[in-house]
């Protein structure tokens, strides 16, 4: 349905508005969810936000849309959030002249971070700043008593969000030693009661599998056979369970198979048993902390809370088998303690041409102690059927890189004499000294807007000018200003693109550093080599880093032939 007319803005009263032709503001709407406000009832919702700002935006003669900016799960207590700061960045550039946000505890909570944009930033830029259901707009705010409000408002927001910090801390502790399920989804065998979602119960679904798995274990079967039986029955993974059931609606969980450490992490669960183990991780926002674990001797633990799925003989009896199947291994890994482990300088490059998961390196020892290493698939080793087995040797592997990359640092060298010869020839010359001109005569010229524009208000002040005059030279130094800085900004990447072509090119100094080396670093690995990739027949395929830059300089020499 067509809209007939326009509501009027709550936050500029109608016996206000101008007569005259009202400015336009190109409005960028900025919503956040606060990891803070998270699971409290009645707390802001992206979505709510969203609907609110747009539906302002819209109702307002003043403002056009330029686009919405989502923060979400980022606290208030700082600005260093990555979707404020590309909103912001819009702002400089011109593009954006109003924010408005959902209240003044959306935009930050940190007192003097938020005055600071409020009272010096936003007023420099010549931005205008609306809170909506604070009925605060810097358009009317800055002639009238309102604010003065706003850095009080803001102080009590950060208050508020280190004091919620505090107390949310407090209550979850709190629940957690009654022994009350406070995660975000249930133990996969069991689901929360309906009537008390901090109460666990018996999933029907899943419960029968958790005990077919423990089952398993017992009789000796091994993690990797639990996990292909699972995934050769079709059974879904906890990660694909909840997808499935629309409890977790983020795709990636979307068929997820079963994985050895998956079996490895529900066998040693204590919720089996009954028992509910919490706090194994804490995150502190009024300290300005992420998240970390804890000892395990601080962890949470309340027995009896549920029903088990498992009996304590079965649970014991399989944390016995995992026991004793560590102590084998560094019992076992104890007797070649002699043979020198050598650094991985292939860490993080080698990966599953199929899976593209990174390969993981394995320590190998002969019967005469002989030490070498192999790289395999997990994937593979997780279950066989679900992607080709790859296992290459390091020291086959590792020649074969560096002869990759002695290729290329002689293609690198050739390249060099010839950007060098025509970088020499008088064209190139006076192009550089032009550009660098023009760049010089550009920034003198900022320079000279930005000392004008700083110098207005004082000269306002002392009534050396009128108000009319003030704002006459401040929009024209300011669109000098402007004009000054895109030309800035339009020969400095012209000169950096022009510093690509020199011998300083990122793909010739990368190659040109290691033009000596005849064995292969972990330092010349790393530094040359994006990713390596490595099929069933143990072909490779090599992706060097500086690719573009290759590509881009080729291109340039080839229109430069006429200068060699």
């Amino acid at each position: 349905m067509a809209r007939t007319k326009r509501k009027t803005n709550p936050v500029i009263p109608a016996a206000e508005a101008p007569a005259q032709a009202q400015k336009q503001y190109r409005a960028a709407a900025y919503v956040r969810l606060s990891v803070e406000d998270s699971g409290k009832p009645g707390a802001d919702t992206i979505e709510g936000q969203k609907n609110l700002l747009l539906r302002f935006i819209e109702d307002d003669p003043t403002l056009t849309l330029y686009g919405l900016f989502c923060d979400n799960g980022r606290t208030g207590t700082d600005f260093n959030r990555p979707q404020f700061e590309k909103m912001m960045e819009e702002v400089r550039k011109g593009h954006i002249d109003c924010i408005v946000v959902k209240d003044l505890s959306r935009f930050g909570r940190n007192y003097k971070e938020t005055g600071n944009y409020l009272e010096r930033i936003f007023p420099f830029l010549g931005v205008r700043f609306i809170a909506v259901n604070d009925g605060f707009d810097t358009l009317t705010a800055q002639r009238g008593a309102d604010g003065y409000l706003v850095p009080l408002k803001n102080l009590i927001n950060e208050v508020y969000s280190k004091d919620i910090s505090r107390k949310s801390g407090s209550a979850l502790a709190a629940k957690q030693k009654n022994g009350d399920f406070i995660g975000a989804w249930a133990p996969y065998g069991y689901r929360k009661r309906e009537d008390d979602p901090h109460k666990l119960e018996p999933d029907e679904a899943t419960a029968p599998i958790v005990r077919q798995i423990f089952r398993w274990r017992a009789e000796g079967v091994s993690f990797t056979q639990i996990a292909r039986r699972l995934n050769d029955s079709g059974i879904p993974s906890p990660s694909a369970y909840l997808y499935n059931t629309g409890v977790c609606k983020t795709e990636k969980y979307n068929g997820v198979s079963w994985y050895v450490q998956t079996v490895k992490n529900l066998l040693s669960r204590q919720v089996y048993i009954g028992h509910m183990v919490q706090g194994r991780k804490r995150q502190s926002f009024y300290e300005n902390r992420g998240q970390y674990k804890k000892p395990k001797e601080k962890w949470i633990v309340v027995e009896n809370t549920h029903e088990p799925l498992i009996d304590r003989e079965t649970f014991d009896k399989v944390q016995e088998l995992a026991r004793r199947k560590n102590a084998e291994y560094f019992e076992n890994l104890g007797r070649f303690t002699h043979l020198e482990n050598t650094e991985n300088i292939l860490k993080g490059l080698v990966y599953c041409a199929d899976c593209k998961r990174p390969l993981v390196r394995y320590k190998n020892v002969s019967h005469e102690k002989k030490l070498w290493y192999t790289f395999i698939c997990p994937t593979h080793a997780n279950d066989i059927g679900s992607c080709p087995l790859k296992n290459i040797r390091e020291d086959a592997l590792s020649p074969m890189l560096l002869q990759a990359i002695q290729t290329q640092i002689a293609l690198a060298a050739d390249m060099e004499a010839i950007v060098r010869r025509v970088n020499s020839s008088p064209k190139y010359r006076k192009q550089t000294a032009t550009l660098q001109g023009r760049l010089d005569a550009a920034k003198k010229a900022l320079k000279r807007c930005n000392g004008l524009y700083d110098s207005l208000y004082q000269s306002y002040v002392d009534q050396l000018m009128t108000e009319q005059e003030y704002m006459t030279l401040k929009r024209r130094y300011k669109a000098e200003a402007e004009e000054a800085e895109r030309l800035i900004e339009a020969l400095t990447h012209q000169q950096a693109a022009e510093a690509a072509h020199t011998p300083e090119n990122p793909f010739l100094a990368a190659f040109d550093s290691f033009r000596d080396a005849d064995i292969l670093t972990r330092e010349m690995a790393q530094a040359l080599i994006q990713r390596v990739y490595v099929d069933g027949d143990n072909n490779i395929e090599i992706v060097f880093r500086y690719r573009d830059e290759y590509k881009e300089l080729c291109t340039y020499l080839e229109g430069r032939q006429a200068d060699v």
